[in-house]
């Protein structure tokens, strides 16, 4: 019998950036927020690696999905996301 791969962490917080940005298009926003908070719960509790990928891929995809679609992401995002989300505006230049 083959093993069952498990996806990696990228992949898993990808998956959760996906449905996140699903909700939102779908205008469900308490499934939404509730997503985001259990990203921010995570992203709290994760190790530099979980801190990482959710850094590098929820932060930007959810967050560039709310600027391309006129979102207020600010009321959206719990206090540590929001953080990582200025942290990579203001590294960025924009």
């Amino acid at each position: 019998m083959k093993a069952k791969a498990i996806p990696n962490i990228y992949k898993q917080v990808q998956r959760l950036a996906d449905v996140t940005n699903w909700l939102i298009q779908k205008g469900n926003i308490k499934k939404a927020r509730r997503y985001l908070q259990i990203t921010e719960d995570i992203f709290n509790k994760g190790t530099s690696e979980v801190k990482n990928a959710i850094s590098n891929i929820y932060v930007f995809s959810v967050s560039s999905f709310m600027e391309i679609h006129h979102c207020m992401f600010t009321n959206l995002f719990p206090e540590s996301l929001h953080s990582e989300y200025q942290k990579k505006i203001h590294a960025s230049g924009i």
